[in-house]
């Protein structure tokens, strides 16, 4: 332990503490822009770029950096004088100087760390007006735009980008005053091995990088009274949509979530996790065939669009093993323009699928040519997150705490806790071993839930007997991890029967189009923990015992892995181009 003064006061805190931790001990608030302390995640982000959070040494008056400053036995350190203020101030217009001023009209208007920041320090306008740097902003991709103008260098996007998710499609190019966060080459997004994740831009302190919004896109299909608007909504939205409302972290909000929507319009309300047990039947059905005649294994679940991008460009030589199902919205999409529409005997031309998604991935995903009827009907028309539609509520004038609960409309909106728990890493591979399970032994798999796959780590494992053989199953989140995992695969370091991967960390709960975590990775857990709350009060928590699902098979699909359940639920991977 290590004994130091902050301001004076005695603090004691162990070897190796940054000042900035030893603050907080204290109930010290010292501003911070460039860091980010996502531990838990395997992220932090204490480059001191911004040098915002600057302190005084009493011993010799020098400035340092706070966030990744160590402290020493029997230092002194001060946050309050008038040179530490001046000098954060200072270094804030420095920023304002080179950032452009149309707050009004930003995406991350009232959402920014640099306004906030601005706010903090009272700053009232701009002193230091020199030359600006201006760069093209590159809108080529259907999930991210990045705008360069309003980059900060303060280097989060290019820690995560390359730390947590090893695909570097992000880093700092050029020099001196032309320095930039960028893509190699200047490459547009859309044609590097970026996978859309968004987890650079859920980090993002300013509006460099945001999602396409495609809001009034589907404000247009609702105003067109020739078409019928069918919204389908993720199992991870239901508990992150009401924190943009102050409601506490983790409140389930499934009900009122239904009611807004359709007091917004949309002409049907439906839930993806109906989509998600039907994405475990035929997951689980494609596992027990893999799996008695032991080859391609592991199968690899591939429900998320970013870790199935991820694969085609950095392990081609591994697609055999993927799962070829659609993912949960984008299988809704396909029944919502087959089934359901020759149940509501409408031309699928004149249907319109939104998905609410947790993932900006999603909007790419949707626009994949192979996952459609045809060349001019998509399964899923325009994907929105779950910071969209609360942007849509709000500007509707909803007071969501106070809505009443409204129940999803059929025949698919009923589900399983198994679909519920796809929102959460693990709960896809949980959700297959249970129907796996009764597929292999005709019994029904007592074990429903595996305490090791609900632990907030990157790297889960398990095992269970079936029939008198042993399944080992991993999980990861977060494509550093995921990449750890597939390599000891590859050399035969690890042999795995299932492997569930998600590109974000703790799954969809943690997606880049749900609100804004700023760091604080805590909410992760109550997310959590809600989604498996869910489950747990399902009246049914297997796949199979879905009575809609059930429907679906006999008057549509005929039988899982049937020819026209492959026709419409599965699809192809192509191997792409490595950088």
């Amino acid at each position: 332990m290590l004994n130091i003064k902050i301001n004076d006061v005695d603090v004691q805190v162990k070897e190796g503490t940054t000042i900035l931790q030893a603050c907080e001990k204290i109930n010290i608030h010292i501003p911070t822009l460039c860091h980010l302390d996502m531990h838990s995640l395997g992220f932090v982000n204490s480059e001191a770029n911004c040098r915002v959070c600057m302190v005084e040494l009493a011993h010799n008056h020098k400035l340092v950096p706070a966030c990744n400053t160590l402290v020493k036995d029997k230092m002194e350190i001060r946050t309050d004088t008038p040179r530490v203020i001046r000098t954060r101030r200072t270094n804030i217009e420095l920023l304002l100087s080179n950032h452009p001023t149309d707050c009004l009209v930003c995406e991350r208007n009232g959402n920014c760390e640099l306004q906030d920041l601005a706010v903090l320090a009272n700053i009232k306008d701009i002193r230091f007006k020199g030359e600006r740097k201006i760069f093209e902003p590159d809108t080529s991709s259907f999930s991210i735009i990045r705008d360069p103008n309003k980059c900060i260098l303060c280097k989060r996007c290019e820690t995560m980008c390359t730390n947590v998710q090893s695909v570097g499609t992000l880093t700092s190019i050029d020099r001196g005053f032309e320095t930039v966060v960028g893509t190699q080459y200047h490459k547009p997004m859309i044609d590097t091995n970026c996978v859309f994740c968004g987890q650079c831009l859920s980090v993002c302190p300013t509006g460099a990088l945001t999602e396409v919004n495609n809001v009034r896109k589907v404000y247009k299909a609702l105003n067109d009274e020739e078409k019928v608007v069918l919204v389908q909504t993720a199992p991870a939205v239901r508990v992150a949509l009401g924190e943009e409302f102050g409601m506490e972290v983790g409140s389930v909000v499934t009900g009122k979530m239904v009611t807004a929507l359709r007091k917004i319009g949309f002409d049907y309300v439906f839930d993806t996790d109906f989509a998600a047990d039907l994405t475990t039947m035929e997951e689980a059905y494609e596992f027990v065939d893999r799996f008695k005649k032991q080859e391609n294994l592991p199968i690899l679940t591939s429900c998320c669009p970013s870790w199935v991008k991820f694969i085609e460009h950095n392990f081609p030589d591994m697609l055999n093993i993927p799962s070829t199902c659609k993912s949960p919205h984008e299988m809704f999409g396909s029944v919502a323009k087959t089934y359901f529409a020759e149940k509501i005997g409408v031309d699928p031309r004149n249907i319109v699928v939104v998905s609410v998604m947790p993932c900006v991935a999603k909007k790419y995903e949707s626009a994949r040519p192979e996952l459609g009827l045809t060349e001019d009907i998509s399964d899923v028309d325009y994907v929105i997150s779950t910071r969209e539609l609360a942007h849509m509520i709000k500007e509707y004038s909803l007071d969501f705490p106070s809505l009443e609960d409204s129940e999803f409309d059929d025949p698919l909106g009923e589900s399983s806790g198994a679909g519920v728990i796809f929102g959460s890493s693990g709960g896809v591979l949980e959700a297959a071993v249970r129907t796996a399970y009764n597929m292999l032994t005709g019994e029904d798999l007592e074990q429903l839930e595996f305490k090791e796959l609900k632990e907030m780590r990157g790297i889960k494992e398990s095992r269970i007997e079936i029939l008198g053989k042993e399944v080992k199953v991993a999980v990861a989140s977060g494509l550093a991890n995921a990449r750890r995992l597939l390599e000891s695969i590859r050399d035969g370091k690890a042999h795995y029967d299932i492997i569930e991967i998600m590109a974000c960390p703790g799954g969809c709960i943690g997606g880049a189009g749900q609100p804004l975590l700023r760091g604080n990775v805590s909410k992760l857990e109550k997310r959590m923990n809600a989604i498996h709350k869910e489950d747990r009060d399902k009246p049914i928590r297997r796949s199979y015992e879905n009575k809609s699902i059930k429907k679906i098979y006999n008057e549509y699909l005929d039988a899982p892995g049937s020819e026209k359940a492959h026709h419409l639920l599965h699809t192809e991977y192509s191997s792409r181009a490595k950088y």
